[in-house]
This record gives structure tokens, C-alpha cells and sequence, in this order.
């Protein structure tokens, strides 16, 4: 782990074992990341990152377990894809003038036997401590390939009281509780909706062990157009997941008969972009 941290701002740890996930996010003393407090999902390479306080879900599939098509049949994909457990090539890091910046590649051999380079530019802006993602997937293979893409932001649930709230626009009457859905947990996925702009934004809090701040969280729409929200209280599962993604919350055969796989040919790239403070 790599300790990342600007004049202001949360100190993280990013993890150059698995893709340049954020590991702990510090923030008053208190790391937000759920720690132990997440399921079991039987794949380690999730567990491992779902411990964190951001993992990249793709590029070849997203969401759980689907069974592969020919000549892969009999296997399935991945839990949330290939990307975790790829280590990153730090290309450089810069801490200057209070600002941290840090870019790498992470070369991605996919379920399929295809590869994808994942390019990452993290930032945090010393004066106003906000932290911005930049991400960019290649297709290095020879053939053509879908992209799917889904950033899991988990919060530790013990940090949590009665007055935490989510906010946003695309979320029904601009919000509600974060105690949303059944009394151990709950899911949905809506549409990122942004009237007019480019950016759909999110917000959890107040966090009272963190000040009274709130996590604002905003994505691009353009290749996030989805907000998936998710929360398990179900024992010794304790964690809320903000997850901006590029698809809609269906299988993976109908997302592809509906036409919405983003294909990229030989070559190609995709670029997804995210940033998050505590204000």
C-alpha cells in the first residue's frame, strides 16, 4: 500500500497489488473503509478489495457471477470482473505544492483471454482537498471487446447514525435515509440524471465522527450514466456502497440483446472520470 495525501484532504492508501484501488480513506482520524465488515462473497480477489474504500469493477463484466458463452461454456465470469488483483506500474508520483498526484497503467488479461491497458491519473487538489479519478481503458487485444465499468465506493456502516442521508437529484424526492430498502439491506439502480450537465453528483451525511461532514461524490454521465446504491447490515456485513456504473442493473445476455454493450475495436479507448470530497 501506498500512502497518498495532499495539504487537505482524506489520507488514502492506494494499492499497487490490485489495480490502484483505495485501500484505507482517512478522514479526522477515522478510516471510512469497511475493513472486515463486508460479506463473504467466495472470491477472494473481491474480498481482499471490497475491505477498501474504492474498487474498480470490468472491464469484461460487471455485477455477479454469468455464465461465459462458447468456447468459455462451463466457466463463469468473474465476480465484478477482471480487474482486481492486476497490480499497477506507477509511472510517477508528484507532491507539489500541496497538491498529490499519482499515474499509472495496469495491463488487464480478461476472462476471455483478451487484454486491456486500464490508464490512472489520481489527484487531490491541496486547497479545496477534493480527489479526482481519471481512468481510460484500451483495448490492446486483436479483437473487438464490450466495456463495462463500475467504481464500488464502500463506507464503513458503524460511522453511521439516524441522521445520515442520501441527496441527489436522480434519487426520489432528492433523497432519503441512508436506512433505505429491507431492515438488513438493500439495491437499486436509476439513471445518473443531470439536467443539462455533465457531472451527476451524490451526497452521504451528515457524518457526525467525521465532523458533520458529508462525502459528496460526482461522476461523468456521459460513460456513468447509472447510480447503483447498495447497503448490507446483515451480521458481520456492515457497509454502504455508492456505485456510479456504466450499465443498467440487468443480466449480461440483456444488456447485449438490447444493444447496450459499449464496444470497443482494437485500439480503442474509453475514458470514465469520478471525483469525491468531504464537505
Amino acid at each position: 500500500m501506498m500512502d497518498f495525501a495532499a495539504a487537505r484532504g482524506p489520507k488514502l492508501t492506494l494499492d499497487e497489488s490490485s489495480v490502484l484501488d483505495i485501500g484505507a480513506c482517512i478522514v479526522d482520524g477515522n478510516n471510512l473503509a469497511p475493513g472486515r465488515a463486508i460479506p463473504d462473497d467466495g472470491d477472494p480477489r473481491i474480498d481482499h478489495s471490497l475491505e477498501g474504500f474504492l474498487f474498480t469493477c470490468g472491464p469484461d463484466h460487471i455485477r455477479h457471477p454469468e455464465p461465459m458463452s462458447d468456447p468459455f461454456g462451463g466457466k463463469r465470469y468473474p465476480l465484478h470482473g477482471s480487474f482486481s488483483s492486476h497490480p499497477a506500474k506507477i509511472l510517477w508520483t508528484r507532491f507539489e505544492n500541496g497538491n498529490a498526484e499519482c499515474r499509472a497503467d495496469i495491463d488487464i488479461v480478461t476472462a476471455e483471454r483478451r487484454t486491456a491497458r486500464l490508464e490512472r491519473h489520481w489527484r487531490i487538489d491541496g486547497a479545496t482537498g477534493e480527489v479526482s479519478l481519471s481512468d481510460r481503458v484500451v483495448n490492446t487485444s486483436i479483437e473487438a471487446m464490450p466495456v463495462f465499468l463500475m467504481y464500488h465506493m464502500n463506507v464503513g456502516g458503524k460511522w453511521f447514525d439516524d441522521g445520515v442521508r442520501l441527496s441527489g437529484q436522480m434519487l426520489e424526492n432528492g433523497g432519503f435515509p441512508w436506512t433505505f430498502g429491507e431492515e438488513l439491506g438493500g439495491l437499486f439502480c436509476v439513471p445518473a440524471t443531470a439536467k443539462g450537465e455533465d457531472w451527476s453528483e451524490i451526497s452521504l451525511g451528515p457524518i457526525a465522527a467525521i465532523g458533520g461532514k458529508s462525502l459528496r461524490v460526482r461522476f461523468g454521465r456521459d460513460t456513468l450514466p447509472f447510480l447503483q446504491v447498495w447497503r448490507n447490515q446483515r451480521a458481520p456485513a456492515d457497509v454502504l456502497g455508492i456505485e456510479p456504473v456504466s450499465h443498467r442493473w440487468v443480466s449480461r445476455a440483456e444488456l447485449e440483446e438490447a444493444g447496450e454493450f459499449n464496444i470497443l475495436q482494437p485500439g480503442e479507448a474509453r475514458s470514465f472520470a469520478l471525483n469525491f470530497a468531504f464537505v
